[in-house]
């Protein structure tokens, strides 16, 4: 829908070095089909990653700590010259997010989140509408993809989060809390 309205609106892809191949290729598809022409990958500074992450395990260690240094930090950095964002969370998507505002403040900025109201229904007839493909994974059982040390593939009647973090407590990276 952005795209509809304006091409060039920044658009911040979060790449922390943890995800899959077929997550880079359909960010390259959708931002090819939907002709967007400020896409901005951003990842962990390197400094970081080798002070933080030296080994790369730090997820199996301590995912919350491998959120922040990969995910939380990158957006920030990336979020630094702007008041607001928009986030494409939904109130279906999880028992924390039941009650999220369309409108919120997120620290010093605003954030939006116009499809919070939306049903999953609502989303899967915007998707045949605009003739989106959807994320290769999700016909492989991967309902909510993240980074490939988190995300495991869920059976269809779970909830669709439920391969996040399998068998830990996490449910959030951090840049929503």
């Amino acid at each position: 829908m952005a795209a509809e309205i304006d091409r060039s609106l920044p658009v911040i892809f979060l790449d922390t070095g943890k995800l899959f191949g077929e997550t880079l290729r359909y960010r390259d598809e959708l931002a090819r089909r939907l002709h967007l022409t400020d896409l901005r990958s951003v990842k962990p500074e390197p400094g970081d990653l080798q002070s933080g992450d030296p080994d790369s395990l730090l997820s199996h260690r301590d995912p919350d700590a491998c959120c922040a240094l990969r995910k939380v930090a990158p957006l920030r950095r990336a979020l630094a010259g702007f008041d607001a964002w928009i986030s494409g969370r939904k109130r279906y998507q999880g028992a924390l997010r039941e009650f999220m505002p369309v409108i919120e403040a997120s620290g010093e900025k605003i954030k939006i989140n116009p499809l919070a109201r939306w049903s999953r229904e609502r989303i899967e007839a915007e998707f045949a509408a605009r003739n989106l493909p959807h994320h290769p994974l999700e016909a492989d059982g991967f309902l909510s993809i993240g980074c490939m040390p988190c995300t495991r593939r869920v059976a269809p009647q779970d909830d669709r989060r439920a391969g996040r973090w399998a068998g830990r407590e996490k449910t959030e990276c951090g840049i929503h809390l």
